[in-house]
């Protein structure tokens, strides 16, 4: 599973996310990942609000990585985006979030969901990458950073 399998162009990139709070970029996130996938918004958001309930999924080191499984899903389905403002995510480590990458899988992708959200967390935990991606506001740039295959492939 790569990331290009996940954000399959730069629309997938959201460079200048504003929100105030978490909910608020979930929901904004849920409307360009129904955009883009065909889902439905609600449901997409509901999933993601579920999840959280359970524990949040702000991983540490300005990084989130909300996710959920939709049976109306076909394919697995990512969606980046770079918070001009970080804000409070009730992430582990107590640390305000400005980047979220949004997860979405079938309902029963099961080792596929699990293989997709370790390769997401593996990219982000290259704290190289993460200053790159802090250092632009252009899809464009995000999209090659985030697809680039010299890490890509990184264990």
């Amino acid at each position: 599973m790569e990331i290009e399998d996940l954000l399959a162009n730069p629309a997938h990139v959201l460079a200048k996310l504003k929100a105030g709070n978490k909910k608020q970029a979930l929901q904004d996130m849920a409307r360009r990942a129904a955009e883009l996938s065909g889902l439905h918004e609600r449901a997409i958001f509901d999933v993601l609000l579920e999840r959280e309930r359970l524990g949040t999924t702000g991983v540490g080191n300005g990084i989130a990585i909300p996710h959920g499984k939709l049976p109306e899903a076909k394919k697995m389905f990512g969606l980046f985006g770079r918070l001009e403002t970080p804000i409070d995510f009730d992430a582990i480590d107590e640390q305000p979030v400005d980047l979220i990458f949004l997860l979405l899988a079938p309902e029963g992708a099961g080792a596929d969901h699990l293989k997709a959200l370790a390769r997401v967390s593996r990219l982000l935990r290259d704290r190289a990458i993460c200053e790159k991606l802090r250092g632009t506001d252009q899809a464009d740039a995000i999209y090659a950073l985030l697809t680039d295959g010299a890490h890509s492939h990184a264990a």
